[in-house]
Formats: C-alpha cells, structure tokens, sequence
C-alpha cells in the first residue's frame, strides 16, 4: 500500500479515528501501528503534553533510543516537573514514529504541562485522586514527581477503579495482567480487520465508564475537554482524516458530543506556571512498579522483548535467559533450553492460555535452569523481566547549562551514565580518576545522587575512593534545580557550598560542609566556609559539639597530600578546636546518667582517633596535641566521679598506645573491681575497658591477669546485684566474635590453675610461655608448603623441623624451629 491508500473500514468523513490503547503495552503498539498503516491519517494527535510538539522531530534522530521521557519542569521551581515516559513498545511511541516516517504531522492533545504543573499548587484546583500509571488501559501516564513524587489524593475524593481488574474479573480471570496478555498481547492485530480491537476495547470501556460517571474525577473531564478541542480543531484543518491515539478509558468520552461552550467553560480560568520541556533518559526499571514509581507494567522487560521478538518470542526469551545464567557462571545447556520450551508450552496448554506467558516461562525456568531455586529466578527477574536498558537523548534536545556542562564533562572524563547500579575505584594519584572524584563529590554538594562513596576494597589510603553509581531519571531534575546555583558543576557547587555554609544551624553541619568542600576541590568555597567555621567554633561551648565537629575536620586534612589543596587554615581550627576539647572534656564527664555516659565515650573515641591522625606536628602556635591528649585521659581515669565507661575507656587508649603499662592497668581494674565499688559501676567500667569492638576480647584471652580479676569479680557480685548488673555484661561480650567467645569460656572453665599450666607458667609475658613450643610450631609447616606451593626438596624444611636455605634463596638459614 502506498500514498494515501487505506483499507476498507474507516474513512476520514467517519470522524476521529479513536485508538483506545493501554500505555506500555506491545500489544497495543502493534496493533497502533497496524491501524495507522490501514488508515493512513492526515495528522496523529496523541495524549501528552502540547508543550512537546516542537520536539517530536527529535525522536527521529539517529542518537534516540528509548526508553525516553518528555520532562516538564516549571521555570521558576524546577523541582515541580512531571515526566512522560515513552517505551520502545508504548503505543504512543509507535505513533510518533510512523507519522516521522511517513511526513504525518504528530501533535500532543492531552492538558498542557503549564495547567498540569500549577493543578497541585496551593490554593489551585483539587489534585487528581487517579493512581497514575496504574497497569490499565486508562490514561495518565504522566509521572509526576514534584516536591514529593506525585500529587497527594484528595482525602475527600474515591479512587477510580482499575478498569484492566474489572474486565479480568467480568471475564471470569482472577490475575488481570495474565488476562490481558491472553486477550491481548498474545493475539493477533486482528484477523482481516486492523480496527477490531480497538473497537471492541472501546465498547468495553463506554459499559464501564457508564457505572463509573457518577464517580468521576475532575481531571479526567478537564483534560477530555482540552482533547476534544484539539480534536475538532484538526478535523477542521486536515481533510485527510484524523487519527487520535489515547488511553482507552478516554475514548467514550472523546467519542461523546459535547457542546464547544461547555468544554471552554471546564477550561476556563485553569491556574498555569511558565515551564520548561525536553526528552530526557528513562530505564526499565522506571517503567515497573518494582521500581518504585508505578509507571504501569511489571515487567517492562518482558514485554520489549515481546514487541521486538519478530518470532517465536518463548524460544527466544528462554535462550536469553540460558546465556544470563552462563554468564553468572551457571551450567545451562541448550538441552535446558529445549526442555524449559517444552515445559513453557505444556504449562499453558494445561492453564488453558493460547501462548505461554511470563507466568510459565518463568515456571519452566525455575524447574529446569534453577534447580527449583529462587536465588537464579531473582537475577533473571532483575536483569531481564525487568532490566536496565536506560535511553538515550541526542545532543541537541533542550537541556538547562549546567546539564550540558555536566554532560560534556562526562564525555571528557569518561564517565558514561548507566541504569545499573556498579562500584568504580578511582586512584586519586591519577589524573582522570582525580577528575572524576570531583565531578561526584560537587554532585552530591548540588543533591545530585549520581554516585554513594562506599569502603574501599583496594586499602584505607587516602589515595583511594570506592563510589557505587547509578543514573536515576529524576536525577535530570535534580540537575534542572541546581540550575539555579550556577552554569557549570563547578560554579554550582561552589555557590551551593557558600549558601549552605551561611545557612548551616551548627558547628556540626559546617565542619561536615567543610569537608565535602575539600575532595570537591572548591577553592573559592573555602574561604567563606572556613570564615563561619572559625566563627561557630568561637562561639559554641559545648564540648559534645566540639567532639563532634573535630573528626569531620581531621578527616578533612587528610586530603591535602593526594588532591594538593591548602589546608593550612583547617589545619588551625581543628587544633584550636582539639585544645578547647581537652580543657572542657573533663567537666563534662562528670555526673551523667547512663545514656549520655556512653554518647561520651563515643565521643572519647573519636577524638582519641582524631588526634592519632593529627599525629605529634601542631599547627604554628599550638603545642603537641598528643601528650595533651594522654593527660587528659590519665585526669579521667583517676577521678571517681567520672562516669565508669568514660573512665574504663580512658584506661583502655592509654594502654593500647603503649602509654599505660601492664601492671599499671591491671591496677586500674583491681580497683574498680574491688567490693567498695557498685557493681553497676564495675559494670560500666568493664564496658569501657573491653566493649564498644575495640578488640577487648583478645585482650581478656591473652592477658590472663585481667581475665582472671574480672572472672573473680563477676563470681563476687551479690546475688540481689548480679541481675542488674547482667544485661550490661550481655552487652558487652556479645559483640564479641564467636571464636574469641569460645576461647573466653574455655579459658574460665579451665580455672586459674589449668590457665596457668597451659599458658602462662614461668612467662614473663602475662598470656605466653616461657619458651616456644617447637611441637606445636612444627605442624604448621606442611600447610606452609602447600600454600607455598613448595616440595620438602624445594628446602623449607625437613622432616625435623629444621629449616634449611634452598640453593638459590639467599634469605633463610639453617635455624632450628
């Protein structure tokens, strides 16, 4: 067929030919495309916005790939958008596509954004009670997201029945997305007749739309008023005829004679904002429920492969699945391929469905490639009835200057946005990968969540970063908000930094500004954040503050040596800030009830870290911070009325740096653990000293002296006192690992005669021996070699035990074990 040839059963002077579809739904996409080819129309009019018409041409370009969204966003509050999304299989896609392709003007006929945008502003008309996007044939898809992610029901107002769930439940169906696929997807454009569908969908929605007049909703007859206006306005334009492609819930109304008035009145007086359009990126995941927005269909995945598969789409699918399984390194043979088809096909058949459905495939898949499991089935589920496949939108769509900023640093850094979520290590020593930290850490200043840092893998040094990144689509409104701030990322930032630092209500929130503001590289942020930093911290007194505040600014100086940024006045503040910590430290230590007894000791603990990274060098006119640092600490273990964790804390940091000795410690405890103390406090002590994962458990299993006073204590403590004193002690050892647990309880059940014996008999170090047991070191040495990967010729050792140099290994010598 060519030119303007159609197949009998509609003409132009018919009226509009109305094709009620369900968004998403590659049934409806064929079917659309295979009417339009029949008809051949003067003009496509499809719902959506009219603000796109000026950007439809786009969607011919060679650089669009859906999945794609048409983005609105008012000019003033950029935060307030709403979005479209459009699939490779949306029938509203397909439209657009065959009027490009065949010189067919395409125009969007639903409400204008401008109206759609002011409808939930305070004081306008009441919002839309309809769940948008919800798996039927109504209309709606817009996604609108605003301040908080979709407009809030009108507590006043009912929800519009789902009209998919009603026709699967007056066609005896209890799942209404199987029945769906059985009526729809599974069938035929129509046998002879490209119409008939959409005729019969019609028919179904005008009964069902006759029980529901009295319930409906006042969007719905706003936006069918604008679409019958812009109906009749091109049928008045383009003799050829009209074709309008619509959510099928709309078609009765649309198919209704109203009067022109009554539809201007509904419009009349509409409050509207000044917005902004363009395509942006969307993904699979977008379109599904799963995902969070509820775009209108399960499994998006399912369905693209169900429109593009030009035949045998269960065969199809199922190898696709065979070769995800591979890849994750499962054994799937094209034998499981053959025998999940045949499963698929029986499964139906015995259901009753003309083809198999996502039901059965994925029955046969978990049968015959998972073993009956389920962990497999959810990758599947993820990767492929769902997926990942984001779009893409050529460079020439409207995009606000800092999204082509962002963009073109992208492209420079290589650092291309993708739907799935992976982890990236970047080596700050390296140039590109310095750029690229930047880049993530000024995003996430702007709100911008590209990329989460998380622990590195590769070692704690400062010269490496580990980011887990994945391009959301409402990320692309984020970046139209932060539009506000600036034209390029860098300008944004800097200005961001700036206003949050004027703005922040604590010293707490300056110091972690300043030290997002370093790894950022904003060096002309600096100065006004470090301007209120120094002011904050002159004015506020209150040392958990201080304590608070000091890490962030320690962990900040660290980045001075990798990114090369000055950090001198950084470096002032934070050993102003150490020095006022130590003089008001010890007050505020004192008469605390349990709760803000251990809120200090964490406190304790990370200025006891922070002052380990400061290291003994002070800033020009400060003394060293480190002995200061163990002063403070011996005041706090000596004063009783220092709440017991802080003081078995204090005690515990002195040790571990070597500035407490043995004996010293064991002092402390015998102490504390004598009669005259509460055992609550006792409690509390032993908290301090061996809890809170600072490794006290293997200090209790090699150093049995203190082991051995707190055995002795606990087997001491009043009965009337042993069951408040319990739960702390609970606490305690249950952070714990298992095997440092064991070792605790055999050690106690052995006695302190039978501890002895073994370990500590003649030692001169509590918790070893005298000398080295040489029977117990020689088993080892098997397992050595075999990790070694070394034979007894090779000359690690002999049968003896005694070690021997090979003949070319300079490095060992004959030492008897």
């Amino acid at each position: 067929m060519t030119g303007t040839e159609r197949t009998a059963g509609w003409e132009p002077g018919d009226g509009p030919l109305l094709l009620g579809v369900r968004h998403h739904g590659p049934g409806s996409a064929r079917a659309v495309r295979a009417a339009l080819e029949a008809a051949r129309p003067g003009v496509v009019l499809i719902e959506g916005p009219p603000e796109a018409d000026v950007l439809v041409p786009l969607a011919a370009d060679e650089d669009m790939r859906p999945p794609v969204a048409l983005l609105a966003h008012a000019v003033d509050e950029p935060g307030r958008s709403a979005f479209w999304p459009l699939a490779e299989f949306s029938p509203e896609w397909v439209a657009v596509r065959w009027a490009l392709e065949h010189d067919v003007p395409a125009r969007f006929i639903d409400l204008p954004a401008a109206h759609t945008l002011a409808w939930d502003a305070p004081g306008s008309m009441p919002p839309d009670t309809s769940e948008e996007g919800e798996p039927s044939p109504q209309g709606g898809t817009t996604e609108e997201t605003g301040p908080g992610q979709g407009p809030e029901p009108d507590a006043g107002a009912g929800v519009r029945t789902d009209p998919l769930a009603v026709l699967a439940q007056t066609a005896g169906h209890d799942d209404p997305e199987r029945w769906w696929e059985d009526v729809v997807e599974h069938r035929g454009t129509g046998e002879g007749d490209p119409f008939a569908p959409f005729t019969a969908l019609e028919e179904a929605m005008a009964a069902l739309r006759e029980t529901e007049e009295s319930d409906a909703h006042d969007r719905d007859l706003v936006r069918e008023a604008h679409m019958r206006l812009q109906v009749r306005a091109a049928q008045r334009e383009y003799e050829a005829g009209v074709a309008v492609v619509c959510g099928a819930w709309h078609v009765p109304a649309l198919r209704r004679r109203v009067t022109v008035a009554a539809d201007r009145a509904l419009l009349k007086g509409l409050p509207k904002v000044r917005t902004d359009m363009t395509w942006v990126p969307w993904t699979h995941r977008r379109l599904s429920r799963a995902g969070g927005y509820g775009a209108g269909i399960d499994s998006p995945g399912w369905y693209g492969h169900l429109f593009s598969a030009p035949d045998r789409p269960v065969e199809r699918w199922l190898t696709k699945v065979a070769g995800l399984l591979r890849e994750e390194g499962r054994t799937v043979s094209s034998a499981h391929v053959i025998e999940a088809v045949r499963l698929a096909e029986t499964l139906a058949a015995m259901r009753g469905r003309p083809l198999p459905g996502l039901g059965e495939t994925t029955d046969a898949v978990r049968a015959v490639m998972c073993e009956g499991s389920d962990v497999p089935l959810a990758l599947v589920h993820d990767r492929l009835v769902v997926g990942d496949a984001l779009g893409q939108v050529p460079a020439g769509a409207p995009a606000v200057p800092l999204q082509r900023d962002l963009a073109r640093i992208q492209r420079r850094l290589r650092l291309k946005p993708e739907a799935r979520e992976r982890e990236l290590e970047l080596d700050l020593r390296k140039e590109t990968d310095a750029g690229r930290s930047r880049l993530l850490h000024r995003l996430r200043l702007l709100g911008v969540g590209w990329g989460e840092p998380t622990g590195s893998r590769a070692g704690t040094g400062t010269f490496r970063e580990t980011w887990r990144l994945r391009w959301e689509p409402e990320l692309s409104v984020r970046v139209a908000e932060a539009g506000v701030w600036g034209t390029t990322v860098l300008a944004a930032a800097t200005a961001k930094a700036e206003a949050d630092a004027v703005a922040a209500g604590g010293l707490t929130e300056v110091t972690s500004l300043a030290e997002r503001c370093l790894p950022a590289a904003l060096p002309d942020a600096l100065p006004t954040v470090m301007r209120v930093l120094t002011d904050r911290a002159a004015l506020d007194t209150d040392v958990g503050h201080l304590a608070q505040a000091l890490p962030a600014l320690v962990r900040a100086l660290r980045y001075g040596d990798v990114r090369g940024t000055d950090t001198g006045a950084l470096a002032q503040v934070a050993a102003g800030l150490a020095e006022r910590v130590f003089v008001g430290l010890p007050t505020a230590c004192v008469a605390l009830d349990a709760d803000a007894a251990e809120e200090m000791r964490r406190h304790v603990d990370a200025v006891h870290a922070a002052v380990g990274l400061l290291g003994d060098d002070p800033a020009p006119g400060h003394r060293e911070l480190r002995p200061r640092w163990q002063a403070v600490l011996r005041g706090l273990c000596a004063r009783d009325t220092v709440a017991g964790v802080v003081r078995g804390r204090a005690v515990r940091l002195l040790l571990d740096d070597g500035a407490l000795a043995a004996d010293e410690t064991a002092r402390h405890m015998a102490l504390v653990l004598s009669p005259g103390t509460p055992p609550a406090d006792a409690a509390a002590w032993i908290e301090g000293f061996v809890g809170g994962g600072a490794g006290g458990g293997l200090l209790l299993v090699h150093d049995e002296r203190l082991l051995a006073l707190v055995d002795a204590w606990l087997t001491g403590v009043p009965a009337d006192a042993f069951t408040d004193v319990l739960p702390l002690l609970r606490r305690t050892f249950s952070a714990y690992e298992p095997g440092v647990r064991r070792t605790l309880g055999e050690l106690v059940r052995r006695g302190p005669r039978g501890r002895g014996a073994v370990t500590t008999a003649g030692s001169s170090v509590p918790g070893f021996a005298a000398v080295p047991d040489a029977a117990r070191a020689d088993a080892v040495l098997p397992v050595v070699r075999l990790l070694l990967g070394l034979d007894t010729d090779d000359g690690l050792a002999d049968p003896d035990g005694d070690v021997v140099a090979d003949a070319d290994d300079n490095d060992l010598v004959g030492v008897d074990t």
